[in-house]
């Protein structure tokens, strides 16, 4: 197959898309296909036509360096192309995207995640993995996320939401709570916040990432991811972090958590949380793939956290390790992502 594998972009998880795409990539060519990778944003002048591009057999560790490099310009780049009235898609993208028998999404966050891309791929007839638009865009939105599966039954801890026009709103959640950027991954901008001064500075931070925040109730207890694939859980793994909570650092550091899959969890309560895990896809629509992370109190109590769309597949990521403990390797891992996606092309996108 052609497979055009999507990477890079402009949200606060870009690098880690990379990294996600490189591996994708290098997957997919071991497993005979004709991949390669493209920044959504940047695009890709260093290919004479489409055919060249798929049949390419370039370093994707140093295409992953050049892209990292830019990661730097982004900023300036968007500025740059929004006053010259620039389309999102860089040079080749929908060219290449067009010619491709189907997109690997390797993106993370914003305008990879909340629909966007997908909704232009749909009216433009290019096949993607992933969910589709609606989909992304409702679990992109933590707080639409709420509004959506709560009243199908998912439990998710309370919670509110605060844009800033609001910022000087009563916010009715008694200390501690969690503060997070409303569209925000990898647990970027995220505080947990004990005390009225910490309120003031979690707000500050997670309002310069976005103009919109969910705050909801602290809820201690253990860590665990659930991931979905065609409407059936995976094995849970449990993440324990080494030292804090389970933030950015500690995601994406090799050492930064223990992460054990399947988790050490009795029956009832496996089934219980992975029938969370599908109920909280079925009712965002999702039927290819996504990872539900949850939390279990000390009591017993089970909730939702948020659905993650387009899972990472880094080296460090968790849905490869849930697929490793059924014994798929990455490669089929990639493969089988794909297979669901086109058998659900039509139907997932409402």
């Amino acid at each position: 197959m052609k497979i055009a594998v999507l990477t890079g972009g402009t949200s606060t998880e870009r690098d880690v898309s990379i990294v996600t795409s490189t591996n994708v990539c290098g997957a997919l060519r071991k497993r005979g296909h004709n991949a390669n990778m493209i920044d959504v944003f940047f695009g890709s002048d260093g290919f004479e036509d489409a055919d060249t591009f798929f049949n390419a057999d370039n370093d994707l560790d140093k295409e992953a360096e050049r892209l990292h490099k830019l990661s730097a310009k982004v900023k300036d780049a968007v500025a740059e192309r929004k006053s010259d009235n620039g389309m999102f898609f860089g040079p080749n993208v929908l060219d290449y995207c067009k010619k491709a028998d189907i997109v690997f999404m390797g993106l993370h966050g914003e305008n990879g995640e909340n629909g966007k891309i997908q909704a232009a791929f749909d009216l433009l007839g290019i096949k993607y993995t992933g969910p589709g638009f609606l989909s992304s865009a409702i679990s992109m939105d933590k707080s639409l996320t709420k509004k959506v599966i709560m009243p199908a039954g998912v439990p998710m801890p309370k919670g509110t939401e605060l844009t800033k026009e609001e910022r000087g709103k009563t916010v009715d959640i008694p200390l501690p709570l969690v503060v997070k950027p409303a569209c925000g991954g990898s647990s970027v901008g995220v505080s947990i916040v004990y005390t009225h001064e910490e309120l003031n500075n979690a707000l500050d931070k997670a309002f310069e990432l976005e103009d919109k925040l969910v705050i909801e109730e602290y809820i201690k207890g253990r860590e665990f991811s659930v991931g979905v694939m065609g409407g059936k859980a995976l094995p849970i793994v449990e993440i324990i972090p080494n030292g804090g909570v389970y933030d950015f650092e500690h995601k994406y550091d090799p050492n930064g958590a223990i992460e054990i899959c399947p988790a050490e969890l009795d029956e009832e309560t496996t089934e219980k949380m992975q029938h969370i895990a599908e109920l909280a896809c079925k009712s965002a629509g999702i039927r290819t793939v996504s990872r539900v992370d949850e939390l279990i109190k000390e009591d017993g109590s089970i909730y939702a956290l948020e659905i993650n769309t387009l899972p990472g597949m880094t080296p460090t990521s968790l849905l490869p390790k849930e697929a490793a403990a059924i014994g798929m390797s990455y490669e089929e891992l990639c493969e089988k992502l794909i297979e669901i996606s086109l058998d659900n092309i039509d139907k997932d996108k409402f």
